[in-house]
């Protein structure tokens, strides 16, 4: 379904320009497509019309893909469900499951004007406020999507109500066996650790799993977060999981050397302490478990990214502009968790 150009391999530019035009929301052909972002998962593209107009494309990533992963309808239900709540995403335009329009399912949703930190130098051009205001806003964020009333908003039956740790080494593990690319004892050893860890049962709330600086639209001023974005991974589980993915994203000065998006090592962003003090505080949560969190967002990423290269082996048309992620990437997140680990000890 692709016209052979990389900036919209992977979309009928024509039969998308015709479904979106048939959606009733104002856009005026011809629409020009491109792809955009970062994401190494769902693949998304910018659509904009004559007038300037711009509606954001999300599609599953090229190539053979794990049962269950990746799913753009459900992603849809999840984002309509939280239309008009106090969680800040986009509008919901669509879903496209016409086969003569798309191979795969596509979702459609507004394009919120702000700033994204992809790279250091957008979070260095923030002022030292806004520096340190972001990671107080995510956690605020965190707080709304944990708040939401699965049974008024219709998303009770989203997932498993059983323990979400124990459902999370499961799964993770399955995905691990599925994707890897090579033996990696390390791994294996911190998920025995993180099983003996596991908290047991908690809260079943919404928890969007998948919560960091490159997911979330901001005010580049205030540095408020106008949409917390990428929703595949969300699920119903513990809201500490969350606050762990936050942690796991979020390298400060003392760390095991990863590759991680660093933009939280600039001077003046708030410290993963200052973070989880904040979350404590707003959510009126217990947050003793936290390093067991932070420890299994950090293996979840792990084996994320090892996934992301089982992809990009497989199917080379799965690269973005941050190219080929090497098997040290991988290794570093697995040594960095087993150090949070270890301080928690």
């Amino acid at each position: 379904m692709s016209d052979g150009n990389d900036v919209t391999e992977g979309l009928d530019p024509q039969a998308m320009s015709g479904w979106l035009q048939g959606l009733g929301i104002g856009l005026q052909p011809p629409l020009v497509f491109e792809r955009v972002g970062l994401g190494q998962s769902n693949l998304t593209y910018l659509a904009t019309d004559a007038k300037g107009e711009r509606v954001v494309l999300r599609r599953p990533p090229l190539g053979e893909l794990l049962a269950s992963a990746h799913d753009v309808a459900r992603e849809h239900r999840i984002l309509s469900a939280l239309q008009g709540s106090d969680v800040p995403v986009p509008v919901v335009h669509g879903l496209c499951e016409d086969p003569a329009a798309t191979e795969v399912p596509v979702l459609a949703v507004s394009f919120v004007e702000g700033a994204v930190l992809n790279e250091r130098r957008d979070a260095e051009e923030l002022s030292p406020a806004a520096r340190h205001h972001v990671g107080l806003s995510l956690v605020d964020t965190l707080v709304h999507i944990h708040a939401v009333d699965l049974e008024r908003v219709g998303l009770a039956d989203l997932a498993s109500h059983k323990p979400y740790g124990a459902r999370q080494l499961r799964r993770w593990s399955q995905q691990w066996g599925l994707s890897r690319t090579r033996d990696l004892p390390d791994l294996e050893r911190l998920t025995q650790r993180l099983t003996g860890l596991d908290p047991g049962p908690g809260e079943v709330r919404l928890v969007h799993g998948d919560s960091h600086l490159r997911n979330v639209i901001i005010d580049p001023q205030r540095a408020d977060v106008r949409a917390i974005l990428d929703w595949e991974l969300c699920t119903l589980g513990d809201p500490l999981a969350d606050l762990g993915t936050v942690l796991a994203y979020w390298p400060q000065a003392g760390d095991p050397p990863t590759r991680r998006f660093d933009a939280s090592t600039v001077p003046g962003f708030a410290t993963r302490t200052e973070l989880v003090e904040h979350y404590a505080a707003l959510s009126g949560r217990d947050v003793s478990a936290v390093s067991f969190w932070h420890g299994l967002g950090l293996w979840k990423l792990a084996i994320i990214l090892e996934g992301v290269r089982r992809r990009q082996l497989d199917d080379p048309r799965n690269l973005t502009a941050v190219g080929a992620i090497p098997a040290a990437a991988v290794d570093e997140l697995v040594t960095c968790a087993h150090v949070v680990l270890d301080e928690a000890d």
